[in-house]
């Protein structure tokens, strides 16, 4: 990526490239894959219209030109938003406040203060959580002669973690589950109870009673780290939270559903790891890439710049997608085979640069322990119904995968 010292207009699409890439219809079949393929070769470049996103926004998709956006010492930020719908000229209220959505000293100190929640060195204190968790879902599975993985068990363990990270005490847990489940469910969340933004404003409701509490009562967890350092304001302290929660969820969870979905679709997955357990580390990335829970990030010029050659003017919002590079077959040949020794394996499932997923660490835990338990356990895994993705331009997820299960 270069900087130009002169401004540069855009370069004007062709009618082929003005397909609204925001639209979620176009990501509740296969079909996107074909899409992508054809973006990813060509290192397109694809401007939508203003429609779903009020101003239209730019899409690259190859790994490079992904990588390119996301780099360092790119000239783009994160602070007007992290997603289609936001730009310079329709910020992201949280802008600069949440980790998210923040960037130089304020993103620094939110990251020391988050991530040592986050990371490896945490996952000591969670595993006993973490085994009892898995332990369950494999002991629930055995009782069922069928279960519908993405609603019964892949928002199970992330939630776990997170509540315990943040603090959530073990008699609440539930209805916090039950609310992140409805709240980002997709755009076609079926709750009889209320509405998604309504279900998102319990959950702040809820946090900041947490807070609240925390305040009067400090503990070791998340949320008294971030009142105790002085800096944060009581809706910072909220907002982040919130950043933790979604972040945790709703990604992890739809690797988790994928990990069945692969069993089911390459038979003798499990049969692999049964067999050799040192590949358990390889397939977890390999999981995370084929999975792609992270469909975009989304980033605004902040000066002219290109891409590829091609001119971005500074305050145009350019959307990476995570979900297309990672099928990018320069890197990956075969793509869309699961191979659970895959080597390299460069993904950017946890995205890349100052914004890389914090809680990569604890996902890879998550998904290790779910892959060591569920081969020692079972042989295979039947589909039993049809595979519905998520009608969602921000998360290439599922919301049914019902399936059975084949046990040693």
């Amino acid at each position: 990526m270069t900087t130009t010292p002169a401004p540069a207009p855009a370069p004007v699409p062709t009618p082929a490239q003005q397909l609204d890439l925001a639209n979620p219809d176009l990501y509740t079949t296969d079909d996107r894959f074909a899409m992508w393929r054809e973006y990813v070769a060509s290192d397109a470049m694809v401007w939508s219209e203003p429609g779903i996103s009020p101003s239209g926004f730019w899409s690259v998709f190859s790994h490079k030109d992904v990588s390119a956006v996301l780099s360092p010492k790119a000239p783009f930020t994160s602070e007007h938003g992290m997603m289609i719908g936001f730009d310079a000229e329709h910020s992201d209220n949280s802008g600069g406040r949440m980790l998210v959505v923040s960037e130089g000293s304020w993103h620094s100190l939110l990251k020391r203060l988050i991530g040592p929640f986050l990371s490896r060195l945490r996952a000591p204190e969670l595993e006993s959580v973490l085994r009892h968790e898995v332990k369950e879902i494999i002991e629930r599975l055995k009782s069922e002669e069928s279960t519908d993985i993405a609603l019964e068990v892949g928002p199970r363990l992330p939630a776990a973690i997170v509540c315990e990270v943040i603090g959530v005490p073990i008699g609440e847990r539930e209805q916090l589950i039950e609310l992140t489940n409805h709240a980002f469910g997709g755009e076609d969340s079926s709750f009889d109870k209320m509405t998604p933004a309504e279900a998102h404003t319990e959950i702040l409701f809820y946090f900041h009673e947490l807070i609240e509490r925390r305040q009067r009562e400090p503990g070791q967890d998340l949320v008294s780290a971030l009142l105790a350092d002085g800096r944060l304001s009581t809706e910072d302290v909220l907002i982040n939270c919130d950043n933790v929660l979604i972040g945790g969820n709703e990604t992890t969870r739809h690797s988790i559903t994928g990990a069945f979905h692969v069993a089911q679709r390459f038979p003798g997955t499990l049969d692999a790891l049964h067999a050799d357990p040192g590949q358990t580390d390889r397939a977890v990335e390999e999981l995370v890439r084929w999975t792609s829970p992270a469909a975009h990030v989304l980033r605004v010029a902040t000066e002219d710049c290109e891409i590829g050659g091609r001119p971005v003017r500074r305050g145009q919002p350019v959307v990476a997608w995570l979900s297309a590079a990672n099928r990018d077959e320069r890197l990956f040949p075969d793509p869309h085979t699961f191979l659970p020794d895959r080597t390299p394996n460069r993904h950017l499932g946890f995205g890349t640069g100052p914004h890389h997923c914090l809680g990569a660490a604890l996902a890879r835990v998550e998904l290790r322990e779910l892959l060591r338990q569920l081969a020692t356990e079972a042989r295979g895994v039947r589909l039993r119904g049809e595979v519905r993705w998520m009608r969602s331009n921000l998360v290439q997820g599922y919301s049914s995968l019902p399936v059975s299960m084949e046990w040693r």
